[in-house]
């Protein structure tokens, strides 16, 4: 589908899914809860703590209920502004997100909270492992999502360099139960292969108050089966010879994304999962504002990943001796606690949280090349690799004092430490389908990272029109017990240590009722994971790390915001600058004079810079509402040493424009009708640009996207939808196939 810049603008208007709130609008919120819905007891000193100097959207349950077909939590901000979420498919462990100014391999430059519980897997950075661990969270348990824009806010570290997502969930004041079963099929037709998937996902939530005790249970069950994750191809034009030399038939002839010929073969990775996540939450009442609370959540993942080919030899028997690699299986066992001691005052909010998230076992395996199809599938050689072990554990002290009693002045502070552990072990393994059998270690990665934090910020309002917030954040960064092995060769790696500084300040100016500007100025660190720290390179029979010397990004951003709001109308321009030294991006390099590779490395400077534009009107006509947001970001790599090529080329996936709109018709108080889309331009996987055909398997191509939902509301107790996404069936890939025409329906009961 063709869609000119123009048209696409004006198709899509302006969007943002929520009004934009403020702290004291959200606390406000709170209180006023909906009949027959479960009611937020608690976060209202965090809330009135962090008080963030940024531009933030507030994505509502209602909103999510109305506007989203959400099979999944991260369903639910994508039609955020800025926002990209790459979910490849329900039931997809690895979905980041991209920012205004990052791509999707920029996982570490995002923070996603739950409940003070981070979900980022700071172990990573990238599409992978590195992944928020969504699946902690179900759309049933979401109260509402604060999305904020930037490094402008002390109490974060760098990795909100993107973005900082903090979720909340419910908690019940009285007896309540919800229950939702959901269905979705996908129509799914790319070359070869043809097919139905559907989806089966059940929910239920059941919570009371007895006393000065709260208690919240839920459960999710998803079984989800999955287009081709990949495709598999040959270089050239020409089929493969089976095992006797003749050429088998079949396959389609395409080009890759740097134009060469191929020929598609088959797909692969076509899942199938199925995940459980299961949530405790329990908060006591302690008296005087104090409450205690205890979050225990566990994960679980049974996936399958099978073929599809398009060979086949004169017997008519299929082959797939070349779709080894597109074949596995993943079993994991994660589990997560946090406790939270918290209290609230006058003059003195405080928190205090501590999270743990624990691999307790992770594992995926596959048979080796060695190990060909069909007979693979039974069993035979393989591999397995093991994460069990790898988590991380973080500890949060904060606090806001104010001495008149009132946000004439709040004087913030608080400190940090975390910890992250990476322990990764490939075994080798007689039959990759017996994973007690496993045999002798053939790689591993492992090592530790730590970092220690002080900081401050003090909103002080100079004038009633104008306040002025003015903080700071000291870090202490660690990284040790690195160690590599393949090959049958290992490095020790050295340990690091470095400290950072960043100032933060924010001038806002309220001209009138209607009307505020905004300038936010910050500087923040950006320390590298300990999988980029400690990943390694094999080059032959040489284990090599391209480079254990990472160094931390320092970034500096600024944005200057507007916003205008009435009782109907919320609009915002956001101008938004970041330039980043010593960027942290895989990218391609030469590794010895005779073999070019690719690995993380510092890139010596980014700059993004660009406009956002966001609207919401309420009753445009009567019972319509539209909201819509435009997004144009000129992020290039402006300085790169190691790989001059790069210079003035737009950053990986991070497309200079992107848009979306949503549209609501609420025809009567028991119906809401919503059509959205979704758009991006043309964006690229490397950062020379040099993948010159998009649409292709591992190239990045433009979208333009059509979702639409029915809600219903029964009665009190029962609702139900109906919905489909990208219902204009447009096929595009961001490196991957991307979900083609689906239909969901879910029913919903609460009491």
């Amino acid at each position: 589908m063709k869609i000119t810049l123009g048209a696409s603008l004006l198709a899509l208007s302006l969007a943002q899914p929520a009004f934009a709130e403020t702290a004291a609008d959200a606390a406000a919120s709170e209180g006023s809860p909906h009949h027959g819905d479960i009611v937020v007891t608690g976060h209202h000193a965090d809330d009135r703590i962090d008080l963030p100097p940024a531009t933030r959207v507030t994505v509502t349950s209602e909103d999510i209920a109305r506007s989203v077909n959400a099979v999944s939590v991260e369903d639910t901000l994508k039609y955020a502004p800025s926002l990209v979420i790459r979910k490849r498919h329900i039931g997809d462990n690895f979905a980041p997100i991209a920012t205004r100014t990052s791509g999707l391999g920029a996982s570490a430059r995002s923070l996603i909270y739950a409940d003070g519980v981070l979900l980022s897997a700071f172990i990573g950075n990238n599409n992978g492992n590195g992944s928020p661990r969504w699946t902690l969270v179900a759309p049933e348990e979401i109260e509402r999502i604060d999305v904020l824009y930037g490094p402008f806010s002390a109490a974060y570290p760098g990795n909100a360099i993107g973005t900082t997502v903090n979720i909340t969930t419910r908690l019940p004041s009285t007896l309540t139960a919800t229950a939702r079963v959901l269905a979705n099929v996908q129509d799914y037709s790319l070359y070869g292969t043809n097919k139905t998937l559907p989806t089966y996902q059940f929910a239920a939530t059941l919570g009371d108050k007895i006393g000065p005790l709260a208690l919240f249970a839920a459960i999710t069950r998803t079984d989800a089966k999955s287009q081709p994750v990949s495709i598999v191809t040959a270089n050239g034009t020409a089929n493969p010879k089976d095992n006797t030399g003749a050429v088998v038939t079949g396959g389609y002839a395409d080009r890759n994304r740097t134009g060469a010929a191929i020929r598609v073969l088959g797909s692969g990775g076509l899942e199938h999962h199925v995940q459980d996540t299961y949530k405790l939450k329990a908060a006591l009442d302690l008296g005087g504002n104090t409450r205690l609370s205890y979050l225990l959540g566990i994960w679980t993942d049974d996936t399958q990943g099978t073929v599809d080919t398009y060979l086949r030899k004169a017997s008519g028997a299929a082959y797939t001796s070349a779709f080894n690699s597109a074949v596995y299986s993943r079993d994991a066992h994660h589990t997560a606690h946090a406790l939270t001691l918290e209290g609230s005052g006058r003059h003195f909010d405080w928190h205090l949280v501590g999270t743990s998230y624990h691999y307790d076992h992770d594992l995926q395996n596959g048979p080796s090349s060695g190990n060909p199809l069909p007979a693979a599938f039974a069993g035979g050689a393989g591999s397995i690799q093991r994460q069990d072990g790898t988590g991380w554990v973080t500890l949060d002290a904060k606090a806001a004092w104010r001495p008149n009693g009132n946000d004439s002045n709040v004087i913030s502070f608080g400190g940090h430490a975390d910890r992250y552990v990476l322990n990764t072990n490939t075994y080798a393994a007689a039959n990759w389908r017996d994973t007690a059998t496993q045999g002798a270690v053939t790689a591993t990665s492992q090592g530790r990272t730590r970092t220690l934090a002080l900081w401050a910020q003090d909103a002080l309002k100079l004038t009633p029109a104008l306040t002025l917030t003015l903080g700071a954040r000291h870090e202490w960064w660690r990284a040790w017990n690195g160690y590599n092995f393949a090959s049958g060769k290992a490095l020790i790696q050295p340990e690091r240590r470095f400290e950072g500084f960043s100032p933060k300040a924010a001038l806002s100016w309220r001209a009138s009722d209607h009307l505020t500007a905004r300038l936010s100025l910050a500087q923040a660190w950006r320390f590298p994971t300990v999988g980029e720290l400690y990943q390694a390179t094999t080059i032959g029979t040489n284990l090599a790390n391209p480079n254990p010397d990472l160094r931390p990004e320092r970034a500096r951003s600024a944005e200057l915001a507007l916003e205008y709001r009435d009782e109907r109308t919320f609009m915002r321009v956001s101008l938004f600058n970041e330039v980043v030294q010593n960027a942290l991006i895989s990218q391609t390099n030469i590794a010895n004079t005779l073999v070019t590779t690719s690995y993380v490395q510092n890139v010596d400077r980014t700059r993004a810079r660009g406009v956002e534009v966001a609207l919401e009107r309420r009753d445009l006509l009567p019972r319509i509402d539209l909201a819509g947001s435009v997004t144009y970001a000129d992020a290039i790599t402006s300085k790169d040493t190691a790989f001059p090529a790069a210079v003035g080329h737009l950053l990986p996936s991070v497309p200079r424009w992107k848009a979306n709109a949503v549209l609501t018709w609420r025809p009567s108080d028991a119906v809401t009708l919503t059509t959205a889309a979704r758009y991006a331009s043309r964006n690229y996987a490397t950062l020379d640009n040099s993948d010159i055909v998009g649409n292709t398997y591992q190239g990045f191509y433009k979208y333009f996207v059509v979702d639409a939902r029915a809600q219903f509301r029964v009665n009190e107790h029962f609702e139900f939808a109906l919905g489909v996404d990208n219902l204009n069936n447009d096929k595009y890939f961001l490196f991957h196939p991307f979900p083609q025409r689906s239909v969901t329906a879910e029913l919903r009961w609460k009491y």
